[in-house]
């Protein structure tokens, strides 16, 4: 038996048989071109591209659909990357200069840079030249005019193992047998990490010359809490790992009995246990779930990786399928929470070169910009709910009583011009905003009589309390949303819907965080919306708690210096 010590990247144990990915070598030569062809291979290099920026607003698509928004933040970061004049002007710029093929020219600028990654005493950075070398091999598969391999299917139950996995390469695992994977390179700050522990892949990075000892085929076990990788393990070794694994599927087996089960405390109060979904695709696993109803439905997805915006058609027909499925169990659906940078796509003015896209023209501020794309998807949901089924409106990025205001207006126009055309739709129609930037929650009492009832982004909410990114490894150690800064806003937040008798929803990551959700329920939120895979485990969490106990604790968190205060508070 073989011990690698590396880091664990991602938690869970995985059994199994290992798949070796050997690694594509891609020689480049250098062609010294004439004067002449000079121009037709900058534009042949423009062409590339244009492809690979192609490929990215595939790929964000595809990490919407399945791992969120917080999650396409990475695909942004690619994005930048070629986008930046490393690549849109360097390149160009070695061709004519060098007189060279633009394959050598894209090589002799990543690598220049890349060298310079290595040189930095730093995790973060070091981790960067991953990413830089992703799209640089985008940038070369156009060029070469050569398909991007796919992953070799591994068989079912396989582990695999590799020198290094790029994100691209990550995502792709989501649709495979792959138990788990071992990279000699890579750190627990890697996008390729990241993207494992949302796919819920066991893995191991960091393991040094792990592909070349394995072969595959040999029997492996990885260990993503401890970041071990076990090569041929001894029989007692594989039956301990067995019993933990075991005990695992005893404890999600054990979830299945709550299904259908009212999320309520030992002491009675209810809390309405609602769903995420990013897509209509998620919908199928709804009704095994029983949920109090759909406290998020993103509709990102929808616009992305397209010439133009959804039709009326395209977005009603969605939502109706949505509302059918949940019956008469209410979705709340958010309107596209598109950034700025992202515009370009809808064939309308595009905002270049923000230097803060998350914090620049994105949410209500961009569809108030263009109404009318904003109007059709309103018109798109009301004429979803005119066959039935209950919808509730929620609007991102609100920050002022005036978007709200303007909100209304479309929305009434929008019913104005459905009723003239004979479409029937019953009842009042619910609003809410998101609550993620702190300007809405200090004046929230005025915004909410306004309002039928608001949700918590807890995700952007925290970063902008307590400025911080939490995907920048520099500073991502700050975002603890146990600060009690970050307390003392949510039970502001939680008063003024009280005192108003409008009720208050969490559906960011916090609500997912089952050491969180005490502190959410003692707060007393009223509703919590998650992930499904989180959904049992959310409800079990909330069925053991005592809510009066949890409201005192809360109570001393609000008065607390720091983060590990609250902590103690509440037993962690």
């Amino acid at each position: 038996m073989i011990i690698v010590k590396g880091i664990g990247a991602s938690r869970g144990i995985a059994i199994g048989s290992a798949f070796v990915l050997e690694d594509e070598e891609v020689v480049v030569s250098r062609v010294e071109l004439p004067k002449q062809l000079l121009r037709a291979e900058v534009k042949r290099f423009k062409e590339a591209h244009k492809a690979a920026l192609r490929d990215l607003d595939a790929a964000e698509a595809r990490v919407l659909k399945f791992l969120g928004r917080d999650h396409a933040k990475l695909i942004h970061a690619h994005r930048m990357i070629l986008t930046d004049t490393l690549i849109t002007k360097d390149v160009p710029m070695r061709i004519i200069k060098e007189g060279v093929n633009a394959e050598f020219a894209l090589s002799e600028s990543v690598e220049s840079v890349a060298q310079q990654f290595e040189k930095i005493d730093d995790d973060f950075f070091r981790e960067r030249k991953h990413d830089l070398m992703d799209v640089a091999k985008r940038l070369l598969a156009h060029l070469l005019k050569k398909n991007k391999k796919s992953m070799p299917a591994p068989a079912e139950g396989s582990i695999l193992v590799a020198r290094n996995l790029l994100p691209s390469e990550t995502l792709s695992l989501h649709d495979s047998k792959v138990l788990g994977f071992a990279t000699d390179l890579g750190g627990k700050s890697s996008h390729t990490a990241i993207l494992a522990q949302s796919l819920r892949i066991p893995a191991v990075v960091a393991l040094s010359d792990a592909s070349r000892r394995v072969k595959t085929g040999d029997f492996l076990i990885i260990d993503g809490e401890n970041g071990l990788l076990f090569i041929d393990p001894t029989p007692d070794v594989v039956a301990k790992y067995r019993n933990l694994q075991d005990k695992e599927k005893l404890a999600e087996k054990s979830l299945e009995s709550l299904r259908g089960l009212p999320a309520i405390t030992v002491d009675g109060r209810k809390i309405l246990l609602e769903i995420n979904l990013d897509s209509l695709e998620e919908v199928k696993g709804i009704s095994a779930l029983n949920p109090d109803g759909v406290g998020l439905f993103r509709t990102e997805y929808l616009f992305l990786n397209r010439p133009a915006p959804p039709s009326e058609k395209e977005q009603s027909a969605i939502y109706a399928a949505a509302l059918k499925a949940l019956d008469a169990k209410s979705v709340v659906f958010r309107t596209a929470d598109l950034g700025g940078d992202r515009v370009a796509a809808l064939g309308v003015e595009a905002v270049r070169d923000e230097a803060n896209p998350f914090m620049g023209l994105r949410g209500v501020r961009l569809f108030l910009r263009h109404q009318d794309v904003f109007k059709t998807q309103i018109r798109a949901i009301l004429r979803a709910v005119s066959k039935g089924g209950h919808a509730r409106i929620l609007i991102p990025m609100v920050s002022s009583l005036w978007e709200i205001q303007s909100v209304k207006d479309i929305i009434s126009q929008a019913k104005a011009e459905l009723e003239k055309e004979s479409v029937v739709i019953p009842g009042k129609i619910e609003l809410g905003i998101m609550v993620e930037i702190p300007s809405a929650a200090i004046l929230l009492d005025v915004f909410l009589p306004h309002l039928d009832f608001v949700s918590i982004g807890t995700n952007d909410l925290i970063q902008y309390i307590l400025a911080v990114d939490r995907i920048n490894d520099h500073v991502a150690h700050l975002y603890d949303a146990f600060h009690p800064a970050v307390l003392r806003f949510i039970k502001m937040i939680v008063d003024a819907g009280q005192n108003q008798k409008k009720r208050v929803g969490v559906c960011g990551e916090m609500a997912a965080d089952l050491k969180a959700v005490p502190v959410l329920v003692g707060l007393g939120v009223d509703e919590i919306s998650v992930p499904m895979r989180m959904h049992l485990r959310v409800k079990e969490v909330v069925r053991s708690l005592n809510y009066k106990a949890l409201s005192v604790s809360a109570s001393k968190a609000l008065a607390a210096s720091d983060a590990e205060e609250v902590r103690r508070l509440f037993g962690y």
